[in-house]
């Protein structure tokens, strides 16, 4: 069984599978529903798509697949996955992971596999989980990593002595610098943060998480 949110690929590889020989039960396109679908016609060979593999909840109906049907194995196919989104669908239950853009013959391999009981999974696929892993970068959405790449070194230490109620005099007295200069450096941070005071530059500071990146950095 194909099972994809967009018909017309789930279509177009059931076509295709059906060419190279395969007994496609059904090809369908149910954003909910898909494993009352699966569970009803219990077919030796699940291939499910999703856009978000690393969506909280995504997995459910492989969970439910494999609770009902055992039997059946379910391999996901997606987009290019973060190591979370590997790990879900087979803490999920499922057989393996393909990419959406695989050629078939990678597709039908990796049915062959499941079929037999063996993950399912291209090794490029897990090395690039694993750099990731060994190697973890900043998410695009991590808004503290991102305001902290704004602010030099020493604006860093500034906006730390600001979150710990330092004045500029303070500032200026911890840093070895004049007064006025420390007072520019202020200015630059409230200015690089897009904040109107001091004490908002600390509060975004500690909600985004960018004071304890900026400690941890040596800041």
């Amino acid at each position: 069984m194909v099972v994809d949110d967009h018909r017309l690929l789930a279509e177009a590889l059931a076509s295709a599978l059906k060419l190279r020989g395969h007994r496609v039960l059904a090809a369908a396109a149910p954003p909910a529903g898909a494993a009352d679908l699966v569970i009803s016609r219990a077919p030796e060979v699940c291939l499910l798509g999703t856009a978000t593999p690393a969506e909280p909840g995504i997995f459910d109906p492989v969970v439910r697949i494999k609770r009902d049907r055992p039997q059946v194995a379910v391999v996901v196919l997606g987009p290019v996955p973060s190591p979370r989104g590997i790990a879900a669908a087979f803490a999920a239950g499922a057989s393996g992971y393909v990419r959406h853009d695989e050629r078939i013959e990678g597709v039908e391999r990796a049915i062959m596999k499941a079929r037999a009981g063996e993950a399912a999974v291209a090794p490029a696929l897990l090395q690039g989980a694993f750099a990731e892993l060994l190697n973890p970068v900043a998410q695009p959405d991590d808004e503290g990593q991102r305001l902290l790449q704004m602010l030099t070194p020493r604006e860093v230490e500034v906006l730390v002595r600001v979150a710990d109620g330092e004045d500029t005099r303070l500032i200026a007295a911890g840093m070895g610098i004049a007064p006025s200069t420390a007072r520019t450096h202020v200015q630059r941070v409230l200015m690089k943060l897009g904040v109107g005071s001091r004490l908002e530059a600390a509060a975004l500071a500690a909600r985004t998480g960018l004071l304890d990146r900026a400690v941890a950095s040596g800041g």
